[in-house]
């Protein structure tokens, strides 16, 4: 008995870490710190804001876009071209995805983070200066192969963070996707053709007047700019443990390894990462990506076809507004996101947990979603109230589900996982977003000259095939489908 007691002490856990590990330097960190991580999230936020605002700030020029390269024939036919210029990022992505993530959890997090913001520096800087539909699609296509890193920043945030701040962290992730999606689009519609806005500040001699949608994408090169500098100071968050320098100081695990016998191979063996295709057998990790990529293919449809559908003629079922017009629901939209991520999203998640948010919000969306066809009936101020409304009821719901998805991801694996099990992640989210835009201008193309049709006329015909995939993630996030990690 006296024995026993003597050996509790020595067999209490007791934390190791090494001098010369930068993920050991952000556990001691994470030991000591108290209270809300400000500077971590404020960190995050701006790394996923700069991958994000070139993927969508396209989105309000675009239609103009495709129509001054005069590569389509027919007015209807901008949203086939619009569709595939749209889709190249994605494309790109979805190739390089899961080498990204391999290379996170081989070398670190913070190389891919930096790679994929100077990518945004370089590829949206050239984009701006396309003078033809196929520099336009080259330009985004080595865009997003080049830009990897939404990946290891999901497990980054993670890593982090504190247990009981994880999910304020992937909430991060998915709100500044979902503001970098909304803000996107205002910084295109107010900056893009300043020659023809703002005539007094820009002649049609100047080089923007000469290229048109430069200055968009020249302020968030130069924002990514501002991020890489600014990421040469962010903490490394993968372990590289020196086992030469390793801590003379008897540990819990070297005890518990004496005692059960455990040999130094085993303790190698456990220590390396696990394999792909061991993922691939994790049935809680790949249903809730496919769940994941269900909703994102919705989310970018819906991305592209809200513009279109608010800068088309009313004689096309659209709303005719204008770039601007546009740039303001949609900055309505990221305020209001903005709010609910950091004051109710947190509280709400614990309170229901993030596959019966999916569930409510994935329900909630479709109601939304059914009434655009009858807000485009509107005119003046009621118009205007009642999208902005339904705008922000929308990208909150779609952010809230992305979330609950990222939070089931980073539960279903280990640490030395998170970087592969997100590259897969972002690989098939890229391949089903990239058809999201393709699929969506064809459709909306298709249901513009479809206005007389009996059943589901025009643009009631999109907006019924947005809320089928919805409906099909909804009922994907039930059992059996649906696994969590025990």
């Amino acid at each position: 008995m006296a024995e026993e007691q003597q050996r509790e002490p020595l067999l209490k856990k007791k934390k190791v870490y090494y001098a010369d590990c930068s993920g050991c330097r952000v556990e001691q960190h994470k030991e000591s710190s108290r209270g809300l991580p400000i500077r971590e999230l404020l960190s995050i936020w701006t790394v996923v804001l700069c991958t994000v605002l070139p993927i969508s700030s396209l989105f309000p020029f675009l239609y103009f876009m495709i129509r001054d390269f005069h590569i389509a024939k027919r007015e209807e036919d901008i949203g086939y071209y619009a569709g595939y210029l749209g889709s190249a990022f994605m494309f790109g992505r979805a190739l390089t995805s899961v080498a990204w993530g391999v290379v996170a959890d081989r070398y670190g997090r913070k190389p891919v983070i930096m790679m994929g913001t100077i990518s945004v520096v370089i590829f949206n800087t050239l984009f701006g200066l396309s003078v033809n539909f196929w520099m336009a699609v080259s330009t985004r296509f080595l865009l997003g192969s080049l830009n990897g890193l939404l990946g290891p920043i999901k497990a980054y945030a993670v890593e982090i963070f504190r247990e009981e701040h994880q999910a304020l962290g992937l909430s991060t992730v998915s709100t500044a996707w979902g503001i970098g999606l909304i803000i996107g689009p205002a910084l295109g519609g107010f900056l893009a053709q300043p020659a023809v806005k703002y005539p007094n500040t820009f002649s049609e001699e100047s080089l923007f007047g000469r290229f048109p949608y430069l200055l968009p994408c020249l302020f968030i090169s130069i924002y990514a700019m501002i991020v890489t500098i600014a990421c040469c100071w962010l903490p490394e968050s993968l372990h590289t443990h020196n086992e030469a320098n390793k801590p003379t100081e008897d540990s819990y695990d070297a005890l518990e390894s004496a005692t059960c016998g455990s040999t130094a191979k085993e303790k190698e063996q456990e220590s390396e990462p696990t394999s792909t295709g061991n993922l691939f057998k994790n049935w809680p990790l790949m249903s809730s990506i496919i769940v994941y990529c269900v909703f994102s293919l919705h989310d970018m449809a819906y991305t592209e076809i809200f513009s279109l559908w608010a800068v088309s003629p009313r004689i096309f079922g659209g709303l005719s507004y204008s770039t601007d017009d546009v740039g303001i629901v949609l900055a309505i939209s990221g305020f209001g996101l903005l709010i609910f991520q950091f004051t109710l999203y947190p509280s709400v998640e614990r309170f229901m947990g993030p596959v019966k948010i999916c569930q409510i919000a994935g329900v909630l969306s479709i109601i939304v979603l059914a009434s655009y066809p009858f807000i485009a009936t509107l005119s003046g101020f009621t118009l205007s109230l009642v999208l902005n409304c339904a705008s922000v009821i929308k990208n909150v719901l779609s952010v809230s589900i992305i979330t609950g998805t990222f939070i089931l991801q980073n539960r279903a694996v280990e640490q030395h996982q998170r970087g592969t099990a997100n590259g897969i992640s972002m690989t098939a989210m890229s391949l089903f977003k990239a058809l999201g835009p393709a699929g969506g201008g064809t459709i909306f193309s298709w249901a513009q000259k479809r206005q007389d049709a009996a059943f589901f006329p025009g643009n009631q015909m999109v907006f019924l095939i947005l809320n089928v995939v919805e409906g099909i993630g909804v009922l994907m996030t039930f059992k059996p489908f649906l696994a969590q990690p025990v």
